[in-house]
């Protein structure tokens, strides 16, 4: 199984659990991190991202990213300091099954009244071929080299574009003047 904190990214805190003995430390390391912890079913397949930008209606899922790092652990050292990681966009999944994800995806961003942008995580299990969502992150990274970016541009939308995008959507929840 997989334990994370709840509130947490970037992998911050995660375990990979393979034996019994390994549940304690691994709840001791992702309770560092956030007193909420995770425990989920570890699913062995391909990992992809999916970022969605816009509100409501207009939301619009964007081109998956699959990712494909070293022996299959994707950790903070993969995603940030080593160059081995590979992101695919296009993704090379069947169009079906690239379409089938991005639906989900967007059911989801709309039922959480996500807003702006987000990008969610999904894994595909290798045997099944069911994609299983994992998380939400409604704040994701935003740079050039980020992979919002990465898929608005295989989408045809210059980082600017995308940048005036996410901001048209923008509001301030709760302010009262």
């Amino acid at each position: 199984m997989i334990v994370k904190p709840a509130r947490e990214g970037s992998t911050i805190g995660l375990s990979k659990i393979t034996e019994s003995a390994q549940c304690d430390p691994a709840y001791q390391l992702a309770a560092k991190h956030d007193r909420m912890v995770l425990c989920e079913q570890f699913i062995a397949g391909d990992e992809v991202t999916v970022p969605v930008i816009g509100s409501g209606d207009q939301a619009q899922a964007l081109p998956v990213i699959r990712i494909v790092a070293p022996a299959g652990n994707y950790d903070y050292h993969n995603k940030y300091f080593g160059n081995d990681t590979q992101y695919l966009v296009p993704s090379g999944l069947p169009e079906a099954e690239e379409k089938h994800i991005q639906d989900i995806v967007l059911k989801a961003y709309r039922s959480l009244d996500c807003r702006g942008w987000a990008r969610a995580d999904v894994m595909i299990d290798a045997a099944t071929r069911k994609p299983y969502l994992l998380e939400i992150n409604t704040s994701p990274g935003m740079t050039s080299h980020s992979l919002v970016p990465m898929s608005a541009k295989a989408a045809g939308i210059s980082y600017e574009d995308l940048c005036v995008r996410v901001l048209e959507t923008a509001t301030l929840d709760g302010v009262r003047g």
